[in-house]
């Protein structure tokens, strides 16, 4: 049985770790539209500070991340957040998106975030499942969404699922 992953804040000196797992999402094709990662400044002026977590096994060594970002700079949507979750190769299959994401509700929920959205490609099945699992539901298909420019995905249109959780919490 692998052990739980412990879960901590994302820090400056995880970067190298966070953006090589984030590479093998790209490189994997499942996980974004995107060709490489932002750079540090780009993700630590669009992600919430209070809401960036890590998973590490034993080791220390990073094994995910998780992350959100603010949907709109409107009052009116402060309650409403986009998410990111990324696991390494290493790690899948481990209970280690599961942990991730789990900590990453229980975050967003203890500072009044009623919505967690997110974007799922339709034939990653693993991350829809888990999602679902926890509480997101499906609320919409985007078709034919990007065909990017670089990247494994290149030149190809892909649809795309739009997933929310709505916190029970009032």
């Amino acid at each position: 049985m692998t052990p739980s992953p412990l879960l901590r804040a994302l820090v400056a000196d995880d970067w190298h770790a966070v953006r090589s797992i984030w590479q093998q999402g790209i490189d994997g094709g499942q996980a974004t539209f995107e060709s490489e990662p932002p750079t540090y400044e780009a993700f630590d002026s669009s992600r919430l500070r209070e809401h960036r977590l890590v998973a590490t096994g034993a080791s220390g060594a990073v094994l995910g991340w998780a992350a959100v970002s603010p949907t709109s700079a409107r009052p009116v949507y402060r309650g409403v957040v986009e998410h990111s979750v990324y696991v390494g190769e290493a790690a899948r299959g481990q209970g280690v998106g599961r942990a991730l994401l789990r900590a990453l509700i229980d975050s967003t929920e203890s500072a009044g975030i009623w919505t967690v959205q997110g974007v799922v490609f339709p034939d990653n099945l693993a991350s829809l499942a888990l999602h679902l699992d926890l509480g997101f539901r499906v609320v919409g298909r985007r078709e034919r969404i990007a065909a990017p420019l670089a990247g494994p995905t290149a030149g190809r249109w892909r649809d795309t699922l739009l997933v929310e959780r709505r916190s029970p919490l009032p």
